[in-house]
């Protein structure tokens, strides 16, 4: 007789929109806006539980972006919510400039994201959203795992100031935590502890991630499952730790795996790129480093692990 494992499937839109009638029950500052995709979203049992709080803009995306930086001037806190395809896809500039750039408490809500819409075309599989808004300076990148993980760290941005860029996907994944998970924004989740490699993963690659270590266990190989929900902050020190403990700098390349369904992962024949965590005020690079409000600092996992194996 075969055994079957019986898995839980749930939606992160669904997760979306709990988290947001719970904080909107507890805080009248929060506000939701929508671009014509608010059924899709869910975002639209918002509108119905609280409809002065709740902004429909119409297929306006790059508006909708700059309405909520004016909301979050008012003391408002926006929750912005589309397909990943239309915001960042069509707004970049209103998202660096109007939000980024000042520094406001805008949270971003991409659904959709990655190559988990198959269904609609390469037009919507949004592939390189994640690396765009990582460029950004100020602005927060977090890919959920699943359905509670997303209700987790959607109340984790409200409490945490600033702009947040949360990627969801479309459809219902499997469960990899129960109903209350213990996650902090910027820090890494170990999920299976193991000695010989490390496979870090985001988003709906979490759970193959998990599937392929019962794959590897069954080859007597021990590998150590890692969900990095926050790609930015990176958490790089957890994951130096993790490099030491399943091979340490002589074997790096070949002990670490860095998976997700979308996410541009960077060559290791490439020079690493910093991606900026800070403004620039300055246009000389002696006056950055004189002031210290323009320093702008590495948040690369390959060119932090590279240096601290280094001294290992």
């Amino acid at each position: 007789m075969l055994g079957l494992m019986l898995v839980q499937m749930s939606s992160m839109r669904d997760a979306l929109a709990e988290a947001l009638l719970e904080l909107g029950s507890k805080d009248q500052r929060i506000v939701v806006l929508g671009a014509d995709t608010s059924v899709s979203i869910k975002t639209s049992l918002f509108a119905d539980r609280y409809p002065d709080r709740f902004f429909n803009v119409g297929i306006a995306e790059a508006n909708m972006i700059g309405i909520a930086a004016g909301l979050a001037l008012a003391g408002k806190i926006p929750y912005v919510s589309t397909y990943s395809a239309f915001v960042p896809g069509k707004c970049l500039d209103q998202i660096r400039n109007a939000v980024a750039y000042p520094n406001l408490d805008v949270k971003i809500v991409s659904s959709h994201g990655g190559v988990s819409v198959g269904p609609d075309g390469a037009s919507h599989q949004t592939v390189e959203d994640v690396a765009a808004m990582r460029a950004i300076p100020h602005l927060r990148v977090i890919v959920p795992a699943d359905a509670p993980s997303t209700r987790v760290l959607i109340e984790e941005s409200c409490r945490t100031p600033g702009p947040f860029y949360i990627r969801l996907s479309r459809p219902s994944v499997p469960e990899v935590y129960s109903s209350r998970p213990d996650l902090k924004i910027g820090h890494v989740k170990v999920l299976k502890e193991g000695t010989d490699v490390a496979i870090i993963a985001c988003g709906v690659m979490v759970n193959e991630a998990l599937e392929a270590g019962e794959s590897l266990a069954k080859e007597k190989i021990s590998a150590e499952i890692v969900d990095c929900h926050t790609l930015k902050p990176l958490d790089a020190d957890t994951i130096v730790g993790v490099a030491r403990k399943t091979g340490g700098s002589s074997r790096l390349k070949s002990r670490i795996s860095l998976v997700d369904s979308g996410v541009p992962l960077q060559n290791q024949h490439q020079a690493p790129t910093p991606c900026p965590s800070r403004w620039s005020v300055s246009e000389t690079p002696s006056e950055s480093q004189a002031n210290t409000r323009s320093s702008w600092r590495s948040m690369v996992l390959p060119q932090k692990i590279s240096s601290e194996l280094q001294r290992s």
